[in-house]
């Protein structure tokens, strides 16, 4: 695996200016069904969705604009107040139905991620609904591809088909957008998670933000077309970690030496170098399904390496390290092994 060469701010000034043990960040929050009813891997029921926005309010964290907030953070624009942007992926109908009105009640803004190829089906909201919704203060519609494919390059798959598919389904959302809402952000999330540096090139050449659905906050250093947002469906917004999420910090690293995310062994190792701000002895990895792993500690690095192979398509390291100020920083590298089968 080698390190990406892809864009991120060189505006090194700011960062000098203010510090990491001071600096807040920006935590995006990934929303799909607000739901009693709908599939519990991706709903969260309607009380716990009350009973999350009602900690940030209580936290006296703002919730801000996602398109305005990640261009300022990750540009010449450090921020000293931490803030949150929610976001909901596919556009169901749960987020027009129940959540939409709970969001206004409270003059909360928030982001759709929208799959334009599902408007209108059973279970999604029609275009009139975007458009209803898109029309009040502080919505936002983005793009979530065109028909929700699996987007990194198969196994087999022609370089050139290949760039032929992804280009259909990203320009033709994009201006399916722009044609029913009249919106044209450069914002994109990824169908189910899954980016690889090929895709987060597509994403760049765009000029768009790229967001994933691995864990972690976004900060100066963070990679363009790889942003973090915290799933928050029942099984991972519970409300006994949420303040640690709300108030986590990125990660002290240059994205720039992260790995693309298409594995090349099982279990694929990750070598992370450390910043000052990073004690071996504090620092905390974890594998999914696994729980806590060990690494080894190399001069001013770390590898980490699960104790054995994952049986999934996708799969994540976390880690984390406690900050000056009682928070976490907090690093999610996602894993996607293309031998297994798409869902």
């Amino acid at each position: 695996m080698t390190a990406r060469k892809l864009w991120i701010s060189t505006a090194l000034l700011p960062l000098l200016l203010v510090s990491l043990a001071t600096r807040a960040d920006l935590v995006v929050l990934q929303y799909h069904h607000i739901s009693d009813a709908t599939p519990p891997s991706t709903s969260t029921s309607v009380s716990l969705f009350q009973a999350q926005l009602d900690v940030i309010s209580e936290l006296g964290i703002e919730v801000v604009d996602l398109h305005n907030a990640t261009a300022n953070l990750i540009s010449d624009k450090p921020s000293t107040n931490q803030s949150i942007a929610l976001t909901f992926d596919d556009a169901y109908e749960s987020v027009y139905s129940t959540a939409a009105d709970i969001l206004q009640e409270r003059a909360l803004p928030y982001t759709i991620f929208v799959d334009t190829k599902a408007v209108g089906n059973h279970g999604y909201m029609t275009w009139e609904q975007l458009q209803e919704l898109a029309e009040r203060d502080g919505v936002n519609m983005a793009n979530h591809s065109a028909g929700h494919g699996h987007m990194a390059r198969k196994p087999g798959e022609a370089k050139a088909n290949w760039k032929q598919r992804i280009a259909q389904s990203l320009d033709a959302a994009q201006a399916k957008l722009r044609d029913k809402l009249g919106t044209d952000l450069p914002l994109f999330a990824y169908p189910y998670g899954e980016f690889d540096e090929a895709l987060e090139a597509e994403v760049a050449e765009r000029g768009w933000f790229g967001f994933g659905q691995q864990s972690g906050a976004i900060g100066a250093l963070s990679g363009k077309t790889r942003l973090p947002r915290f799933p928050m469906a029942n099984a991972y917004g519970q409300l006994n970690g949420l303040k640690d999420k709300l108030a986590s910090k990125a990660f002290p690293i240059d994205a720039n030496s992260l790995p693309d995310g298409i594995m090349d062994s099982n279990p694929p190792t990750l070598t992370l170098p450390l910043a000052e701000e990073i004690d071996p002895a504090r620092l905390t990895c974890f594998a999914s399904g696994m729980g806590r792993i060990d690494f080894e500690v190399s001069g001013d690095e770390v590898s980490i390496k699960a104790p054995k192979p994952f049986n999934s398509r996708r799969f994540r390291y976390n880690c984390t390290h406690p900050t000056e100020e009682g928070s976490f920083y907090w690093l999610s590298q996602p894993w996607l092994d293309l031998s297994k089968p798409e869902d």
